[in-house]
């Protein structure tokens, strides 16, 4: 008996079925050749002839534009004991400061790269409650949330106004570098004083991978991640004259302290402001010069320009905005009204800046929170360095 052939397919539903699964087919086909392009982009790129082997393990994250760069530690630096040591350090310390939150860090990069812990230390340190969402899975606010931590981060830091001296950023933060954030946390940990010594001179070689006519080429650079530090883990800087005035000379640091007075008082009585010397004349106070205003505007009297109080923060109790709009008020300690910390520290932050922008530099040995805190030997180095500057204006 012979079979009858069977009639073709006509079922509609069956050829829609059909077409369906011919496009599934053809777009996995152009997506395996977008792969295989990328791929041998990177192959093409790693068989350049300036590679690092660093880099030879994953060359998907090294696809990059022209001319576009890319950082990673070398590999060896997994067996550098400073450097483990250093970042193991840095970890205890980030669970000890966020105890209460019971919060344990174990990988710098994959604990801190979303901002979220971060975050949560940037607020204990600082004190101040940060104004974004708590989770998030989505990159684009991860980012956001990053970016908002690390603008608070660096204005505590004074670091807001000079950007080029900076060593971290959002998408090096985010995208999990470790030299980025071990200089941040290092920052931190430096800034708030933290009693904990860092291993010295820790130093990792950093392979910097750049794009170029099609080409990966690189190059390896050594970073250094820490210094040296005293028994509170604060950098040791060499000893200057002020050391010398502080611990051998006492009466002629009253000299110097009574020159650095009548050097204030000659440029800023110009615009009705005198800096109180005491009776004796020479008891130069540094709690007058904690909120920066007076370094500000003796910038703006010896550099000839005026500085818009729109840049600075005063109280409408202050004495120097009473004496500025016609006031007559004397700076004694009496009356002498101070500002917040954080609008002090934004002001001689702000100093600080005139001064760079004028030639002179003292971030070696004096952070703006020292003149803040009416530190004596700092106020005097800064208004020594500037008088330095300017003794025969």
């Amino acid at each position: 008996m012979i079979t009858p052939p069977s009639p073709p397919p006509n079922d509609k539903s069956e050829s829609f079925f059909d077409y369906l699964n011919t496009l599934g087919r053809r777009k996995k086909m152009k997506e395996e050749k977008e792969v295989e392009e990328l791929e041998e982009e990177g192959k093409n790129a790693i068989d350049g002839p300036t590679l690092n082997p660093a880099i030879e393990s994953d060359p998907h994250e090294y696809i990059l534009n022209e001319y576009e760069e890319r950082s990673m530690l070398e590999p060896s630096a997994n067996e550098n004991s400073g450097y483990k040591e250093l970042t193991q350090i840095l970890c205890n310390w980030i669970g000890d400061e966020l105890s209460e939150e019971r919060i344990i860090v174990k990988n710098l990069q994959e604990d801190l790269y979303d901002g979220q812990i971060l975050g949560k230390l940037v607020e204990k340190l600082s004190g101040q409650k940060l104004d974004v969402i708590e989770v998030t899975q989505n990159e684009d606010l991860q980012k956001y949330k990053l970016r908002v931590v690390l603008e608070t981060a660096n204005r505590h830091l004074g670091l807001q106004t000079r950007w080029n001296s900076i060593k971290w950023t959002v998408e090096g933060i985010h995208n999990k570098n470790p030299v980025e954030i071990v200089h941040l946390c290092v920052a931190l940990i430096r800034h708030y004083r933290a009693p904990i010594r860092l291993p010295e001179n820790v130093a990792v070689n950093v392979v910097v991978v750049q794009k170029r006519e099609g080409q990966l080429h690189t190059r390896t650079v050594s970073e250094q991640l820490s210094g040296t530090y005293d028994e509170l883990g604060m950098r040791i800087e060499p000893r200057d004259a002020f050391d010398t005035l502080f611990d051998h000379a006492p009466d002629k640091l009253q000299m110097v302290k009574r020159s650095l007075v009548n050097f204030v008082n000659r440029h800023l009585t110009r615009i009705n402001i005198e800096c109180y010397s005491g009776p004796s004349g020479q008891e130069l106070d540094p709690n007058q010069f904690s909120d920066g205003l007076l370094i500000v505007f003796l910038m703006g009297m010896l550099e000839g320009y005026f500085v818009p109080l729109g840049n600075i923060y005063t109280t409408s109790t202050d004495p120097l905005a009473d004496t500025l709009t016609g006031k007559e008020t004397a700076l004694s300690p009496d009356n002498y009204i101070n500002c917040s910390p954080i609008n002090k520290l934004h002001n001689v932050n702000v100093a600080f800046q005139l001064m760079e922008d004028a030639g002179i530099y003292v971030k070696q040995k004096v952070r703006a929170e020292d003149i803040v805190n009416a530190d004596l030997k700092s106020v005097l180095r800064v208004l020594y360095t500037v008088f330095n500057k300017y003794k025969h204006v």
